[in-house]
């Protein structure tokens, strides 16, 4: 998941078509990410190398545009820095557990929990970023947990105990969009990034080296490369978008993420979402939707 654009942010070009399209296209490229992932999980490939390969690439994509520039992007205060290792580790901490609910779950099930990130954020903001929340949005968060339920069904024969690791992911990416928040006209996104991918790539190493499975054929290797460079593009996109609309306007078609994982899920692994997934993957939709509006 990216992080999110700052409220202060401003659209360069006043272009809602182009931001548009640039945003389905982003989130189609974060659909190839764990579609790559839970292929390559299936062939054998651990979880930890996986995610050290999406941050090492990441990190490599991310330092060559710094190059050559002035080296203020490179250095924080200390207490800069600090948040942003933070931050990094957040993320670090959403990748792992997300990559290893791939292996087991389906690519539609790990979407809708994800999607639930945007209701951990409005109850967050409460105690951590002193917002108020009327009853409103208080009903949307009750709405979007409810959806998990539906879509996790700890009491039907649907669960699987992955389903835990994946309900991890959107409290830490909440806890990640506040930081990022907090650090939004403190710290530049490119700054952001490299922090993230350094915190990412430097503690992934170690246990990537311990488990590390070469993969068996020339697609497998291209995957593992592409894993990281998928993410990055994405990311790309996805911030060029917001310099063509304001998130106001985009922020309803990150939802096509949940239709893309649902395609690819089809194409790729011949799996369709059951009606419980695809019931609480709604419910958990309508709750960030009514959000949206709310905060409109």
């Amino acid at each position: 998941m990216p992080a999110p654009v700052s409220h202060l942010a401003r659209a360069r070009v006043d272009d809602a078509g182009t931001g548009i399209a640039l945003m389905l296209a982003a989130w189609g490229v974060f659909s190839l990410v764990d579609t790559s992932v839970k292929w390559l999980s299936l062939a054998g490939i651990p979880a930890l190398q996986l995610a050290f390969m999406r941050f090492g690439v990441h990190l490599v994509l991310s330092t060559g545009p710094m190059l050559g520039r002035d080296h203020s992007g490179w250095t924080a205060p200390r207490s800069l820095a600090l948040a942003m290792l933070a931050r990094g580790g957040l993320l670090m901490c959403a990748t792992i557990c997300n990559f290893f609910a791939l292996r087991y779950l389906d690519l539609a099930v790990v979407a809708a929990i994800t999607f639930a990130a945007p209701v951990v954020v409005c109850l967050l903001s409460v105690p951590l970023l002193g917002e108020r929340v009327g009853p409103w949005r208080w009903g949307a968060i009750v709405l979007g947990f409810l959806g998990v339920l539906v879509v996790v069904r700890p009491w039907g024969a649907a669960f699987h105990p992955a389903m835990l690791l994946s309900c991890v992911v959107p409290f830490a990416l909440g806890l990640f969009s506040i930081l990022t928040r907090r650090l939004a006209g403190v710290a530049a996104p490119r700054t952001m990034q490299l922090y993230a991918g350094i915190v990412g790539a430097l503690c992934l190493a170690p246990f990537a080296a311990a488990v590390w499975v070469s993969p068996e054929g020339p697609l497998d290797w291209a995957l593992l490369f592409a894993i990281g460079a998928f993410a990055w593009f994405g990311h790309d996109l996805f911030g060029r978008a917001h310099g063509y609309a304001p998130a106001s306007v985009l922020m309803p078609f990150s939802y096509s993420f949940l239709l893309y994982m649902a395609l690819t899920g089809w194409l790729v692994f011949g799996t369709v979402p059951d009606a419980g997934t695809l019931a609480g993957a709604a419910i958990i939709a309508a709750s960030g939707l009514i959000i949206w509006w709310r905060e409109r």
